[in-house]
């Protein structure tokens, strides 16, 4: 096995600051809005009896853990791409 011997340092890039929490709030709510009108037409007719608390429980109950472990990570990822592609074209 060899050991590479350069002794230049390693660049390390910095990491992107984070979104302003503006920003992270329209990312999250793009997130959520579509999954509650989605949710709310799916489950409309299987729960027409149920009383609105139960209703609202299972729909975030599905919504919020598919928002946060889903769909607002790609929507970060996405918006963290777009704005590398933009700072790239500016230089």
């Amino acid at each position: 096995m060899s050991v590479s011997s350069s002794t230049e340092p390693v660049r390390v890039a910095a990491p992107a600051p984070a979104p302003s929490v503006h920003v992270r709030a329209v990312i999250t709510w793009l997130a959520i809005f579509p999954l509650v009108s989605v949710g709310m037409l799916l489950l409309g007719p299987v729960s027409e009896s149920w009383h609105p608390i139960l209703r609202a429980l299972v729909l975030t109950a599905v919504v919020v853990p598919l928002a946060v472990y889903v769909v607002v990570p790609r929507l970060l990822r996405a918006y963290g791409s777009m704005r590398a592609a933009m700072a790239r074209r500016s230089r």
